[in-house]
């Protein structure tokens, strides 16, 4: 199976200047795990993750005035569509990350997760009833 028979085509893209709390609402709202951040300035991609926002708050810092930018994670490793799932694993395994952005010639098109690489790899008769 390839990751892009896994991965989830709801990217959200928001830019450096984005509050964690902002950042945090959008995800929610779209129940998704991370964001692609975008700076215009840059021209470079990067991913903001719940577990960003998490650790942020958590070492006291105010959501309503630290960036997106400022937590966004630039060294970024970038998955293909026509990647393996196998080798998607082994990047976040090796990278020690969770999320993948999935891009092609034209930018963004998915983000790929260990959650859905695991429901693929997980039989529908094993999976409970409400998640089939």
């Amino acid at each position: 199976m390839l990751v892009r028979d896994a991965m989830s085509t709801v990217v959200l893209t928001i830019g450096p200047a984005h509050t964690l709390r902002q950042a945090a609402r959008l995800m929610s709202a779209r129940r998704i795990g991370a964001a692609v951040v975008h700076d215009p300035d840059t021209c470079g991609l990067g991913i903001l993750t719940e577990r960003d926002i998490l650790v942020a708050v958590g070492c006291g810092q105010d959501p309503d005035i630290e960036t997106a930018g400022a937590h966004t994670t630039t060294d970024v490793v970038f998955a293909s569509p026509v990647w393996t799932l196998d080798e998607a694993a082994g990047a976040m395994t090796h990278g020690g990350f969770r999320h993948l952005i999935v891009l092609d010639d034209d930018g963004p098109v998915g983000i790929v997760s260990v959650r859905d690489i695991i429901r693929c790899w997980t039989p529908a008769r094993q999976r409970p009833a409400e998640l089939v």
